[in-house]
């Protein structure tokens, strides 16, 4: 009996199903559990996270005034008080109008009150470039939160970690923000709802080589597994590393694969000036320097805003093919 109830809850889903089956797993396992944010209830979320969730849990899943500071500061309010809510910004943008609850509340919690209040809070968003979408609705700002301590960040790039790195979160007892891609909503693929509850944390090796390693997360950890699939048909073989948590950071992880490789590319959608990728290249230089044998190489977006046209689009967002020549040319291929 209990191999077929695996067998049977092995599902192939969208990443965006496997956001609502997180959720729904949430409020199943946490009587504390609340869901809420713009929309969330009876139209069942804006890109349909919680499509079925209020027929089925009632008014722990509910919509909120559009008010970003009241989202997050009702948050942080509830999980002092013992509720463990997850809540939805609806364009990781719309952040910027409620950092003083994020920076300056829900981050200080703890400290504040030496350990007698903790803030077991998730708050869900997604960012970066669609076609279409304006420079208010593309902007890729997970620096921004990995700056604040007391926060929790991840950036899940498939429909399993959808699923995982969204169930961590959830019953992390510190502040998470959890950054995902619109643009991966519609991927489909097979996950395990079964899965142990993951602690925080933790890099995926997605593929080995020895040419270079190849470090990104999110969206474009898909643009870099495409990069060395490309290279790989010419015997190009480089280390490919979904970082899936920016904080905490496994840069163990990538130490010991540019200890093989000795080079290191770092790509990410985000503007180059300030990027998460920059943390990462003062770490290599510092921690790896006797390993490698040229330059660190970020790919990242221009310090531009995001057209909405998407042929503005194509050029200017990194992709398989930028990442692909950043490799060749750090090889010296």
């Amino acid at each position: 009996m209990p191999e077929a109830r695996t067998v049977a809850r092995q599902r192939e889903l969208t990443y965006i199903q496997a956001v609502t089956e997180a959720l729904r797993w949430a409020l199943e396992e946490y009587p504390e559990a609340l869901v809420f944010g713009e929309d969330m209830g009876l139209p069942g979320g804006p890109y349909g996270a919680t499509k079925g969730l209020r027929k089925q849990f009632g008014e722990r899943v509910f919509d909120t005034p559009i008010s970003e500071s009241a989202i997050i500061g009702a948050a942080v309010g509830a999980a002092m008080r013992g509720m463990r809510p997850i809540v939805e910004i609806m364009f990781a943008d719309f952040f910027l109008v409620a950092l003083d609850q994020v920076v300056n509340q829900a981050a200080n919690v703890r400290y504040v009150s030496r350990g007698r209040f903790g803030a077991p809070l998730t708050i869900r968003s997604q960012q970066a470039a669609t076609p279409g979408a304006c420079a208010q609705h593309s902007q890729s700002l997970e620096a921004l939160f990995c700056h604040i301590p007391g926060v929790r960040v991840c950036l899940p790039s498939t429909p399993a970690d959808a699923y995982q790195l969204l169930r961590s979160a959830i019953a992390c007892d510190d502040p998470v923000v959890v950054l995902e891609s619109r643009a991966l909503y519609p991927s489909k693929a097979p996950l395990s709802l079964d899965a142990e509850v993951e602690p925080i944390g933790g890099s995926r090796l997605v593929r080995t080589g020895r040419s270079a390693t190849l470090v990104s997360w999110g969206r474009t950890a898909i643009e870099a597994v495409t990069a060395a699939d490309v290279l790989a048909e010419e015997g190009i073989e480089v280390d490919v590393i979904d970082l899936r948590w920016l904080a905490p950071l496994d840069f163990d992880a990538v130490a010991a694969s540019v200890a093989r490789t000795s080079r290191l590319v770092i790509a990410h959608e985000a503007n180059i000036t300030g990027g998460f990728g920059a943390e990462l290249a003062a770490r290599a230089a510092r921690e790896c320097f006797w390993d490698l044998d040229a330059p660190v190489e970020r790919v990242g977006l221009p310090d531009t805003r995001v057209p909405a046209a998407p042929s503005l689009q194509q050029v200017l967002v990194p992709d398989a093919t930028a990442i692909e020549a950043t490799v060749r040319r750090v090889i010296g291929a």
